[in-house]
């Protein structure tokens, strides 16, 4: 049984899979944030599902298929455990999931928080398609003290992919995702009984947030970009500058090397990429956390392979259809006038969306009041492996806005 491989973690992750047919390598390092007590079980997990979906033998003779069926105990132990463990118990909290319509199909939401009364914050998962509703329930639990964190998998991902599978593929554009977002959040005002909500937005996600901003700004009390997508025609050049400065800094010979020998794009084949994400995935450490989401996902409560399967098998889909639209994107078009205000909380050292773009990005708009900052020792992925960090900046830029 083969999973394709999420844009998200084709991008980011450093061990090359050409050589296995329809399997991906998962080299499990659960991210501190986000650790769970049986870290060892989650590594099992792991090891166990890559031997699944490579559907070899084992040395012994014994069917990897068949060992992984008897990691079923542990699975439903580790799953209970963390319904209780990550359970919103306040009187006055709120924790459903449900499928809503928007856009002419049923689309996954979850609403979790811990005081009702709070204000709600929808999170736009990048990818595009890499939904985060199957680890999300460790990785904003934190946030429930502050805002009422509603994720949804976008048209194309996650469970929306599950329920719609391919028939709703030729249906995924960027003018449709924007209208989904505008729908969604219409849904949950009225569902929630608030007049606006708090945007943010990650990777493709910022800019699926800055349209929808742009659509329909009274929604909104802000928007937050993390990850921030500036200029997607100039994203491979500025990276690798910065990842050759970066390697200089540390004295890295190899990555020097490497990063020297195929210069900077354009390239003429996927080498050039492929140098300049394993570099980029090492220097944020990105591998450490896009394999640790598996481990979350597999031990999640209420969750299923199939589920999982769902989850890998949208992302493909979802990129397939929006990449080679996004990677053409005229970066005017995120650009020009706001009638909200705007933050990015970006990575120091992001080598995907890169530091220096975001910031010049930011320093172009007009906005009504509008703010950038930084996270120390983080990348790409600052929002999940630094997330107390990032929450505090969050608190201190939104907040004072709504309360």
């Amino acid at each position: 049984m083969a999973l394709p491989l999420s844009n998200e973690i084709v991008n980011h992750c450093l061990v090359r899979t050409e050589h296995l047919p329809g399997a991906y390598v998962v080299g499990m390092t659960v991210n501190p944030p986000m650790t769970l007590r049986s870290t060892s079980a989650l590594v099992l997990l792991c090891s166990a599902a890559l031997a699944l979906c490579s559907a070899q033998e084992a040395p012994s003779g014994r069917s990897e298929a068949a060992e992984f069926q008897k990691l079923e105990p542990a699975l439903k132990f580790l799953r209970n455990r963390n319904a209780r463990d990550y359970a919103v118990t306040n009187p006055n909290g709120i924790d459903e999931a449900t499928y809503v319509n928007a856009g002419g199909i049923e689309q996954w939401i979850t609403i979790r928080g811990e005081d009702r009364t709070n204000p709600v914050l929808l999170f736009l998962h990048g990818g595009p398609g890499d939904a985060v509703t199957p680890w999300g329930y460790a990785g904003f639990r934190n946030w429930l003290k502050y805002f009422t964190v509603v994720q949804w998998d976008q048209r194309g991902a996650g469970r929306t992919f599950g329920r719609n599978r391919k028939d709703a593929a030729s249906t995924i554009t960027i003018e449709r995702m924007v209208q989904d977002g505008v729908e969604v959040s219409e849904l949950l005002l009225k569902r929630l009984n608030k007049n606006k909500l708090v945007l943010v937005g990650h990777s493709w996600g910022s800019t699926l947030g800055v349209f929808m901003v742009k659509a329909r700004p009274e929604l909104f009390h802000a928007f937050v970009g993390t990850g921030q997508v500036a200029d997607q025609t100039r994203n491979y050049f500025v990276a690798h500058a910065a990842l050759v400065a970066k390697a200089s800094r540390e004295g890295n010979a190899r990555a020097l090397q490497e990063l020297n020998e195929v210069g900077p794009p354009p390239y003429k084949d996927g080498k050039g990429f492929a140098v300049q994400r394993k570099w980029s995935n090492l220097f944020e450490g990105a591998d450490a956390f896009l394999m640790s989401t598996l481990g979350f996902a597999l031990a999640a409560p209420a969750n299923s392979v199939g589920d999982i399967n769902d989850w890998f098998e949208g992302q493909s889909v979802t990129a397939a259809q929006l990449v080679p639209k996004t990677s053409v994107l005229d970066p005017k078009l995120l650009r020009g006038e706001f009638a909200v205000p705007v933050f990015v909380i970006q990575g120091a050292e992001d080598f995907t969306t890169p530091t220096s773009l975001a910031k010049a990005y930011l320093d172009s708009i007009r906005a009504p009041r509008k703010a950038f900052a930084t996270i120390d020792g983080a990348g790409h992925f600052a929002v999940f492996t630094k997330q107390d960090a990032f929450l505090r900046e969050l608190k201190a830029l939104v907040l004072p806005l709504i309360r």
